[in-house]
């Protein structure tokens, strides 16, 4: 039995966090046990882990002198656990995790990569500087490096990590969970007061500049200049009508009475069931989790070229580039043009390219077989 702790930053349900849920929650039990280390709190995800059967605590790091003494807990914690296996995800988790566990003597360190944007404009100066850090360390800390996207993989080499230590494995999607769902898209569009001759347009991602709402929204606008049964439905992390930063731009953009704001949502697949099209209109991206999980629920895609969302979507979307919302909006009125025949055939086209290139599964696999080689060595 191989055991295997992961170290996160948090448990928020963003797509670094989902992904890790989904792999642990997958994993052979007769040949793996897993348990989950947040960095601070257990978040969203960690009531679901703890159902699931999977050990998961917070040590409570914060920015204030207590954290030393949560730096020790998790070193005691390493080393009456005595992981086989320490799989870490984002930069400060590949930082501080990856460290206190070389200290408490484990050496079996994997770092997980899922940003593929190291540009001094769109992060936070703490983030850029643990991740010079991760890079200056990569040749003694981790013994491989994970990134989900071959853009980060790229990325991260030029920013100073280990090339010949890097490996990728994308992202994976459970195509039973997230599948076409009729009853589902009847009932969600019923919750947000659509019909069917409405056109809903998606877009699910956090509040954040990385997800450029005023690129989504500066499309928004224009579609709805000529498509006035278009429908926008936002759900994410900060993304309601509580959030005055939000509301302004709706004010800005006069698009408050065809947008519907649903803040974080437990069950991400009837949205995408729900939805004509959904967008990611990204600044940055490394393998976004939302495009993906669309694709499975056989809806098309209008994705901005970052990351590896057009190598994600194929030629079953389209792909623009990112800040440019002319082109996204073009996008969109493709497929709104195409009508329901087209956006059907390429939602169908989407569903198989995710069975057959980026299953969960087959993903799972490949962590499985890292870790076991590692064991071999």
């Amino acid at each position: 039995m191989i055991r295997v702790v992961h170290v996160i930053t948090g448990l928020a349900a963003d797509g670094a966090e989902r992904m890790m849920f989904n792999l642990v929650t997958r994993m052979d039990s007769q040949r793996f046990t897993n348990e989950v280390v947040s960095l601070t709190t257990l978040g969203d995800l960690g009531a679901g882990l703890q159902a699931a059967g999977i050990p998961v605590r917070a040590v409570g790091l914060s920015r204030n002198p207590a954290s030393f003494a949560a730096l020790l807990r998790m070193r005691k914690f390493f080393r009456q656990s005595r992981p086989d296996v320490v799989q870490t995800w984002m930069y400060h988790a590949d930082l501080v995790g990856g460290v206190v566990a070389q200290l408490a003597g484990v050496h079996r360190v994997f770092w997980g990569i899922h940003h593929s944007d190291l540009d001094f404009e769109t992060n936070k100066l703490l983030t850029l500087a643990a991740a010079k850090t991760c890079a200056l360390l990569s040749a003694s800390v981790p013994l491989r490096i994970v990134c989900c996207s071959q853009g980060a993989r790229q990325a991260h080499t030029a920013f100073g990590y280990r090339s010949a230590k890097t490996d990728y494995i994308p992202n994976g999607f459970d195509t039973d969970l997230f599948q076409p769902d009729a009853q589902a898209r009847k009932a969600m569009r019923y919750e947000l007061g659509a019909n069917e001759e409405d056109q809903l347009i998606g877009l699910a991602g956090r509040f954040h500049p990385h997800k450029d709402h005023v690129n989504f929204l500066a499309a928004a606008q224009a579609v709805l200049s000529r498509r006035q049964r278009a429908l926008f439905v936002l759900c994410g992390r900060d993304v309601h009508w509580r959030n005055s930063a939000f509301t302004s731009l709706l004010r800005r953009f006069e698009l408050r009475d065809r947008v519907r704001l649903l803040d974080a949502i437990p069950d991400p697949q009837r949205f995408f069931a729900a939805m004509d099209i959904v967008v990611s209109s990204s600044r940055t991206e490394a393998f976004p989790l939302a495009i993906g999980e669309s694709m499975a629920c056989g809806v098309p895609c209008v994705v901005t070229d970052v990351g590896d969302s057009a190598l994600l979507v194929g030629a079953t979307g389209f792909t623009v580039p990112a800040g440019d919302s002319a082109a996204l909006a073009s996008g969109i009125e493709k497929l709104l043009a195409g009508g329901q025949v087209l956006r059907n055939e390429m939602g169908a086209a989407a569903r198989r390219r995710i069975q057959q290139q980026f299953s969960l599964d087959s993903v799972v696999t490949r962590y499985q077989e890292l870790y076991t080689r590692a064991m071999l060595n």
